[in-house]
């Protein structure tokens, strides 16, 4: 019989303070990784976006510094100061070390907050090496010190300011014993599209981000509101009517949408909570959906547009090509955890499907030119949806039936345990052929494809469905498309775009991430999608063999030759097929040498644009993108 450990009082471990941070980061900001460390900026952040919804803020600071910490400064009202009753310490140590501590909590202070839960900041303190906090307030600036969120000092005065200027200064650098790994820093990028968010849903204020590492800064005001938000996602596209706006308060929720149909074949919807992007949507989201998918079939039935023996259009005919913000404003909303990702309040479905309903409904009657078009899209969409399911199923049935054979070229690999194996797409018979001798066939599978697969953007899901390269790979993959994809039938843990690095190469790569992006987002989402990184130059002196990934490495490795270099034997690979399969294996192929890089995504709303702007229709826009950015190529074979 095994030896049962001790379980009595003196085992029940209390974790005192923001102890409980520490030990357990993951579930206050999501983790360790460079999510949650993007995370710790978003959740001071909201304090200052929490004062301008309490319309005592109009202006927000932040100040990436060199070594990588952080400064928010607002023009709000500043946390209190004085002594809390309870705690006996001043307010500002109750709130910047104490979970669920802060004016969110009580009866008068803020009516809808975004730094929810009252841990914010508090959490923020605890995963700081450390922090430093000014009041301004009452005339005077206040401040304290703290290290891994324990106060170095009590709160103290440090100066004087104007009269009637209020505001708080939180500067933080993130614990490195905590946050750990390479390049574990902030992206620029991705806070501007954070903080252009936010400027969206939060009219009046200005943002300003400041980068010193780099010298960069962008501003943010935005006194159109979402309508702007939907007008900037929609610029590279040509929009049906203009955007339906609505904005209600039932029962002190208050309820804001703005809607836009375009000729794209996808949805571009977001849903936000207390300016809260609620990237899994939640009971906002569906609201929204259910009104515009009663009003337009209402529309359908009275105008005769629809006919007695039509089915109802479903959600997905009535979204495509809808692009919708739908933000709420809510005094105690309810998450599914402290990361914000999903709404639950199921009242909030109620009203925003009655707000949104009557406001839609109304536009509809009364631009009957508009209300025709959109339904001859619904249309549209219906005919193409029914041929795709009929497509999709054919596809289904015949892989199904060919699962001995499985598609086209695919070199398959013994193991069968789905979080062991790797799915290699190459282009070409080509780099086919060396893949396929160079790997590893106990866990790598190779599925080489001919030619350029259809650009996805600018297609429907039935024509997608009828090219062999699409079809071959959703066979391969095994686990269907839109509404059938299921991941849990994923075939490979690991799918790697395997491209040549040329113009060719690049494209091939664009399409299949498109493709991916828009028919399978779960397997971005999920880590399952890489893209292999082959080298760019063999230097080969003496006896010697480097293989390099960059001009930069390249160069770095000649000067480390010293006199040599001049003697260096340097081949520049143009293909995969130029290699031979042992080169491949090891510099691509082989788990202890390759690099992989994930692909991720940041910021959904931006994405989406992208891949509209680079792969949809509208010439001007990607003219644009190349003149602005044709500077920054390397290697460019033409």
């Amino acid at each position: 019989m095994t030896e049962v450990s001790s379980y009595a009082a003196k085992d029940i471990q209390v974790l005192e303070g923001l102890e409980a941070v520490r030990r357990r980061p993951g579930m206050y900001v999501g983790g360790t990784d460079l999510r949650a460390l993007h995370h710790l900026v978003y959740e001071v952040v909201d304090n200052s976006i929490d004062e301008a919804l309490a319309g005592a803020c109009d202006r927000i600071t932040i100040i990436i510094h060199t070594d990588n910490s952080v400064t928010v400064d607002d023009n709000g009202r500043g946390i209190p100061v004085d002594i809390h009753p309870q705690k006996k310490v001043s307010a500002l140590e109750v709130v910047m070390t104490t979970l669920h501590a802060g004016g969110k909590f009580g009866s008068g202070s803020y009516k809808v907050s975004g730094g929810l839960h009252g841990v914010g900041v508090s959490a923020v303190n605890a995963l700081s090496e450390w922090c430093d906090v000014e009041v301004r307030r009452d005339g005077q600036v206040y401040y304290q010190r703290y290290e891994r969120g324990i106060p170095q000092e009590a709160v103290k005065v440090i100066g004087v300011c104007p009269p009637g200027v209020t505001g708080t200064r939180t500067t933080f650098k993130f614990d490195p014993t905590l946050f750990k790994g390479e390049g574990m820093d902030y992206r620029f990028d991705t806070l501007v599209q954070r903080f252009r968010e936010m400027a969206f849903v939060t009219k009046g204020v200005t943002i300003y981000l400041l980068d010193e590492r780099a010298q960069r800064e962008m501003t943010f005001h935005f006194e159109g509101g979402i309508t702007s938000f939907v007008r900037y996602l929609n610029r590279n596209r040509v929009v049906i009517h203009p955007v339906v706006h609505v904005e209600k308060q039932i029962d002190a929720i208050g309820i804001e949408a703005a809607i836009q149909y375009t000729d794209a074949y996808n949805e571009s919807v977001y849903a936000f909570a207390n300016t809260i992007n609620t990237i899994d949507g939640g009971t906002h989201l569906t609201g929204l959906r259910t009104a515009t998918t009663r009003a337009i079939n209402d529309y359908a039935r009275r105008s005769g547009l629809l006919k007695d023996t039509d089915v109802n259009f479903t959600g997905d005919d009535i979204r495509e090509g809808m692009t919708a913000i739908i933000s709420i404003k809510h005094p105690d909303p309810q998450f599914e955890s402290q990361t914000k990702v999903k709404l639950m309040n199921p009242e909030v479905q109620t009203y925003a499907q009655q707000v949104i309903g009557e406001a839609f409904n109304t536009f509809l009657e009364e631009n009957p030119s508009a209300a025709k078009a959109i339904v001859s899209k619904c249309l549209t969409s219906a005919r193409a949806r029914d041929a795709a399911k009929k497509a999709r199923e054919l596809v289904i049935r015949k892989s199904a039936l060919e699962s001995l054979t499985l598609p086209g070229k695919l070199a398959d690999c013994s193991e069968r345990d789905p979080n062991k194996t790797e799915l290699y797409i190459v282009e070409g018979d080509s780099a086919g052929g060396s893949a396929k001798q160079g790997r590893d066939r106990h866990f790598q599978a190779i599925l080489p494809l001919r030619g350029k697969i259809l650009n996805t953007e600018r297609a429907r899901l039935d024509k997608i469905l009828s090219n062999n390269e699409v079809k071959a790979l959703i066979s391969a993959l095994g686990c269907g498309i839109g509404d059938n994809f299921d991941i849990s039938n994923l075939r490979y843990g690991r799918v790697v775009i395997m491209t040549d690095a040329d113009v060719d190469g690049s494209h091939i790569r664009t399409l299949l991430l498109t493709f991916f992006f828009r028919y399978m987002i779960t397997l971005i989402e999920e880590g399952h999608l890489y893209i292999a990184q082959p080298p760019l130059y063999r230097l080969a002196y003496k006896n010697q063999v480097h293989y390099v990934y960059s001009d930069t490495d390249k160069d770095n490795r000649l000067r480390d030759l010293g006199a040599g270099a001049e003697k260096a034997v340097i081949q520049r690979y143009k293909g995969l097929g130029e290699m031979n399969p042992e080169q491949l294996w090891e510099t691509t192929m082989n788990p202890e040498n390759r690099t992989l890089l994930m692909v991720g995504i940041d910021d959904a709303a931006e994405a989406d644009r992208t891949f509209d702007m680079l792969m949809g229709e509208a010439v001007p826009p990607r003219t644009r993108f190349i003149t602005t950015h044709s500077k920054e190529v390397r290697n460019l074979d033409i």
